[in-house]
């Protein structure tokens, strides 16, 4: 485990906290997230991240989804629990309704799918109420998408268990294994 410098008390700037096992997106976005402004640390797991923000509460966050060894949506509530005005974007790139819809009753600010930019968290961090003028999609969901969004709500029903999930849906453990591995069409 490396030792991640700790965020200085006297730096007025505003605490960003990222949180993802991919080192050089953590790397890139520390770096454009810094020159607008942000005070940035990076973890790479739910417990370094636990640690940095029981030391010194992030004012923002972005949290990968998957992250070895647990996902993100356990620390998302880890972080409202410390400090319910952290604001957190949850970014992924195996974005389901599903997960989407956990992560904000946990507490997340936002939901984005990557790939995204830096421009993209900003806008998230700054929006404070939903958009009712959201444009509709006029196609409906595939066939590939919905068995995807079906299989992750089965999935967090069963808190994560792929041996129980397997078992509910009535398939084999390794297809599922290899289904939720691949991204949703």
């Amino acid at each position: 485990m490396t030792n991640l410098p700790l965020l200085e008390p006297f730096d007025d700037r505003p605490t960003l906290l990222i949180v993802d096992d991919d080192l050089t997106f953590c790397e890139v976005l520390s770096r454009a997230m810094s020159r607008r402004g942000f005070n940035v640390q990076c973890a790479h797991t739910v417990e370094q991240a636990t640690s940095l923000a029981e030391t010194c509460s992030p004012e923002y966050a972005t949290i990968d989804l998957r992250l070895v060894g647990t996902s993100g949506l356990v620390l998302v509530e880890r972080l409202r629990a410390l400090d319910s005005g952290t604001r957190i974007v949850m970014l992924t790139g195996y974005a389901s309704i599903t997960t989407a819809v956990e992560a904000i009753k946990l507490g997340a600010t936002h939901y984005l799918a990557k790939p995204v930019d830096a421009d993209e968290i900003m806008s998230a961090f700054e929006r404070t109420a939903g958009n009712a003028e959201v444009p509709i999609s006029t196609h409906p969901l595939s066939v590939g998408r919905l068995e995807w969004e079906y299989i992750q709500r089965v999935l967090n029903e069963n808190n994560g268990n792929i041996s129980t999930t397997a078992r509910i849906l009535n398939m084999h453990r390794r297809t599922l294994q290899r289904k939720l591995t691949k991204s949703p069409r």
